[in-house]
């Protein structure tokens, strides 16, 4: 059996989606299986979350010729969790129709005894009292991510703060950023949230990137530029997946290397967006992540 060096907490899903061109039901989707399948071109990552019986082999099948680990994957009596929204013409702003929680709802993720010992460890975007009881199972990990949402800000922030006191680092989007500091400018929202214990504070701008805030250190990245957006869905998954799997494979923390990471995340981000659920990220290969590397260098040099 392989060693886990990356486990990955969060939802697991049956999408419906509606862009301005196009209509796909009952797809693969979820922040554990965006994140787990980005990771999976750098490391052998195990996936923590739950399904339903009504969940279909051939997503499991995807994820296993994805060389993910499943040993942490649930079944439970009941329905998956289903989610279905439409995007607007821009592609950025989109409009949820309905969500069904089913067996999410009493979801309580349980680290196996060989993810216990990963040293790197994402805790995707669920309650803080699930992130919380990851890391009371979790020995000491080298390196954690978390990420939130405003409905956790909103409804949660005291668990909320004692969870970002026991992270490495912490992801969120701008808006969510404002929403928890009250402040508008994001180096001083970065400050704020640097401030509750985490060393790195990494804000998403969607198609414009994100930024990485450590001590004494600012690092921006522009999103790869791709020729068309066929489901932005789970992007910022994909992106976070594909970062901690660079790390992890690089065996490294520093800010240094989590640049680096970055634009691997980035990258897998970009493919990710060109088609709907993970139809992308089974056909592209190593190459093809390199290629757009050394294209966003390039993009970035000075």
């Amino acid at each position: 059996m392989k060693s886990i060096q990356l486990a990955i907490v969060g939802s697991v899903g049956i999408d419906t989606i509606e862009t301005p061109t196009e209509k796909r039901e009952s797809i693969l989707g979820g922040s554990a299986s965006y994140a787990c399948a980005a990771a999976s071109f750098f490391t052998h990552p195990g996936m923590v979350g739950v399904v339903g019986t009504d969940f279909p082999s051939a997503f499991r099948s995807i994820w296993e010729n994805l060389n993910i680990d499943l040993q942490g994957l649930q079944t439970a009596e009941g329905e998956t969790f289903r989610w279905s929204g439409i995007y607007e013409k821009n592609m950025d702003n989109r409009r949820t129709l309905s969500t069904e929680l089913n067996v999410f709802e009493t979801f309580s993720p349980e680290l196996p005894e060989s993810y216990q010992n990963a040293p790197y460890l994402f805790l995707g975007n669920i309650h803080p009292a699930l992130q919380l009881h990851v890391l009371e199972q979790s020995n000491n990990p080298k390196f954690v991510l978390i990420d939130t949402m405003d409905l956790w800000i909103n409804i949660a922030p005291e668990e909320l703060k004692q969870v970002i006191a026991q992270c490495h680092m912490l992801t969120l989007n701008e808006s969510e950023a404002e929403l928890f500091t009250g402040e508008h400018l994001l180096a001083k929202a970065a400050k704020k949230l640097r401030a509750l214990g985490p060393k790195h504070v990494l804000i998403k701008k969607g198609g414009n990137g994100s930024i990485l805030f450590s001590e004494d250190d600012i690092f921006l990245l522009h999103a790869y530029p791709v020729d068309h957006v066929q489901d932005p869905t789970g992007a910022g998954d994909t992106f976070a997946g594909g970062l901690m799997g660079a790390l992890a494979a690089s065996g490294k923390t520093d800010t240094n290397a989590i640049r680096k990471a970055m634009l691997y995340g980035t990258v897998i981000a970009s493919f990710g967006v060109e088609a709907f659920s993970l139809d992308q990220l089974i056909q592209i290969s190593s190459s093809d992540i390199n290629q757009r590397i050394t294209s966003l260098r390039k993009m970035i040099q000075i």
